[in-house]
C-alpha cells in the first residue's frame, strides 16, 4: 500500500512540474518551443518503444522456453516511469535549446 501512495505522489509531482515547464516554454518563441517539445517527445517515444520491445522479448522467452507464465508489467509504474523520463528530457532540452 505504501508504494501506491508513493507512486501517486511522484506522479503528481511530475505532472505539476511538466505542466509548469510546458507553460514556461511559450516565452521562448514558437519555433524553439516546438523544437524543445519535439526533442523531448522523440526521446521518450524511443524509450517507450525500447521498453515495450524488451517486454515482448521477455514474454516470448518466458512462455516458450520456461514453465512460468508472463504476468505483464504494471501500467501505473510504467506511467510514472515515463512521466519522470519525459520531465527529465524536457528539462534537459529546455536547458540545451532554450537559451
Amino acid at each position: 500500500m505504501y508504494w501506491i501512495i508513493l507512486s501517486l505522489i511522484i506522479l503528481a509531482i511530475c505532472l505539476i512540474l511538466i505542466v509548469t515547464t510546458l507553460v514556461s516554454l511559450p516565452k521562448l518563441g514558437d519555433e524553439r518551443t516546438n523544437y524543445i517539445k519535439m526533442k523531448a517527445q522523440s526521446y521518450v517515444f524511443t524509450v517507450v518503444i525500447g521498453v515495450l520491445l524488451l517486454e515482448i522479448i521477455e514474454s516470448i522467452y518466458l512462455t516458450a522456453w520456461t514453465d512460468s507464465s508472463y504476468e505483464g508489467m504494471n501500467p501505473f509504474s510504467f506511467l510514472v516511469t515515463i512521466s519522470v523520463i519525459y520531465l527529465i528530457s524536457l528539462l534537459f532540452s529546455k536547458k540545451k535549446y532554450g537559451g
